[in-house]
């Protein structure tokens, strides 16, 4: 039944498990929705998606970057009632699994191609910002008065002042350990998954200042209350995590809205992962992107249907099972088994995890999507790529990610043709063929921008055995964007049988020193 390297694949699942476990309570608290959640989609993630032909080396379960359009939802649905939210919201996220699914039966795999990396970053630096500005308060064991982000980030100075000291400690502490964890010299220490060692921290402490029963405590002649709300609370059995979906909203704009933005956005982020995975696979395995957006789609409509949140391919959870020697679907498969025995076996230890500990773990995370090395990062390659990135995150800190998102893309169109783009050129690439022997040359004309990068991919996938080398010439290209250079260096990567040649530049004007800069080709004066 297991291949020949279940070993690697054991040992990989059960360091992503112990990684998974907290931080899918963590998402789910921070969604709005069960604690149960978050485990029961990693679950479905792991014992079923692993089969139906999704990435190799993938880990599928729920992800901080769907918090903000998970809770959204579950507010707006449920106008004030949190349970009819989370009903109609689960609702929401089983039809947007149907149209993943119908997303990958018309080939739709290639979407992930069509987002500019500069706007993605920005809208996963934007989900950071939110998740920090959320999680702050819960760390400091406050209630905000606000609701959006931008309100909450102006309160968090208030929750400073009024912050309970016990459970900001547990708060701090974590903070500390996964910020310090790295930074230790001892290669066995940094071994130890950082989440685990939060909760081996944390718990201990939860029942040092004993906040299973209510009750008050004096500091420096203030009073506090503590007790389990500052815990998480699991139901009473394994069945009871089972919720249906409702129906009755599932039309209306805001469940339509939702529905958008758990298949689109879901769809993009889990793609992206999948091809930044592939990239670190040592075997260099190229993953059919269609059929595991097909896989995902089915484990989508599954977790809405048992009240689960919404599964994409996680990027961080991957990485550490490549990192920990993962060589199959199966290691994805034991971390969801590992899930589903501690959710099994040990519920009572799982309900003396204080919110402060996880509230740490996901302001890590959210800190790590909006990373100060981000914005140098985007600067790096180049000023307009650096504009693309922050006015994609404030709008959509001021709005929504779809609003965020659009004005993004359009931003960067409208960059393309300030640069000499034509509109004729926006959505349909030219390239010019010649063949000579095994060498394949691509004479691209006009632009080569993120718009019309299906045609020249479409081109690179569709070769010829024989062809062993290709050039893409960008001569006559007047742009030539960060985001195609970017896709031609990964799949050039993935590349074990053929090289790949990018030429034609010298006579552009780079955006910055970077080698994937954007650049463009100054037009003659009186050139049409």
């Amino acid at each position: 039944m297991f291949p020949g390297n279940w070993k690697a694949d054991l040992g990989s699942g059960l360091l992503v498990f112990l990684i998974a476990l907290p931080l899918c309570l963590g998402i789910s608290m921070a969604s709005g929705f069960p604690p149960t959640a978050g485990i029961l989609t990693a679950v479905i993630g792991g014992l079923l998606v692993s089969f139906l032909g999704s990435a190799r080396l993938t880990i599928k379960g729920p992800a901080a970057g769907l918090i903000v359009i998970a809770l959204g939802a579950v507010t707006e649905l449920g106008a004030g009632d949190n349970v009819a939210g989370y009903k109609r919201a689960i609702a929401a996220i089983m039809v947007a699994g149907v149209i993943q699914i119908l997303f990958a039966l018309f080939k739709a795999g290639a979407v992930g191609d069509l987002m500019p990396p500069s706007v993605v970053h920005g809208m996963l630096a934007a989900i950071g910002v939110i998740i920090i500005s959320k999680q702050t308060h819960v760390a400091l064991g406050v209630v905000p008065q606000g609701k959006e982000p931008l309100h909450l980030l102006a309160e968090i100075p208030h929750s400073l002042l009024n912050l309970n000291p016990e459970v900001c400690f547990i708060g701090l502490l974590s903070l500390l350990i996964l910020f310090g964890l790295p930074l230790l010299k001892w290669k066995w220490v940094r071994r130890i998954p950082g989440p685990m060692l939060v909760l081996l921290t944390a718990v201990p402490l939860g029942l040092f200042f004993d906040l299973e029963h209510e009750h008050n405590y004096v500091l420096s002649n203030h009073i506090f209350h503590v007790g389990p709300s500052f815990l998480i609370r699991l139901p009473g059995s394994l069945a009871s995590t089972i919720t249906f979906p409702d129906f009755s909203a599932i039309f209306s704009a805001i469940s339509i809205k939702y529905i958008v933005m758990f298949s689109l956005v879901g769809s993009i982020e889990s793609l992206l992962s999948v091809s930044a995975v592939d990239s670190l696979d040592p075997e260099r395995r190229s993953s059919d992107m269609n059929k595991d957006l097909l896989a995902t789609g089915i484990g989508n409509t599954l977790a809405g249907a048992l009240g689960g949140l919404p599964m994409i391919s996680e990027i961080v959870r991957s990485k550490a099972n490549i990192d920990n020697g993962a060589r199959s679907h199966w290691s994805n498969f034991f971390h969801g088994m590992f899930l589903l025995l501690s959710l099994a076996l040990i519920p009572n230890l799982l309900q003396e995890i204080p919110l402060a500990a996880l509230a740490g773990m996901l302001i890590y995370t959210g800190f790590r999507l909006a990373s100060p090395k981000e914005f140098a990062h985007a600067y790096k390659i180049g000023p307009e790529q650096l504009a693309l990135f922050t006015i994609t995150m404030l709008v959509t800190l001021a709005t929504d990610l779809l609003v965020g998102v659009g004005v993004g893309m359009l931003l960067k169109v409208i960059l393309h043709l300030r640069n000499g783009a034509r509109l004729g050129s926006l959505f349909k690439a030219v390239i010019e063929e010649e063949r000579n022997g095994k060498e394949l040359t691509l004479r691209v004309q006009e632009a080569a921008i993120y718009t019309n990068f299906l045609g020249i991919k479409r081109r690179l996938q569709n070769l010829d055995e024989t062809v062993e080398s290709v050039v893409v010439d960008f001569e006559n290209a007047w742009v030539v964007d960060h985001t195609v250079l970017e896709k031609l260096h990964t799949m050039e990567r993935s590349w074990s049988n053929r090289r790949l040649f990018l030429v034609g530049l010298d006579g552009h004007e780079a955006s910055s020193n970077h080698q994937l800069a954007s650049r463009r080709r100054p037009r003659p004066v009186g050139a049409v």
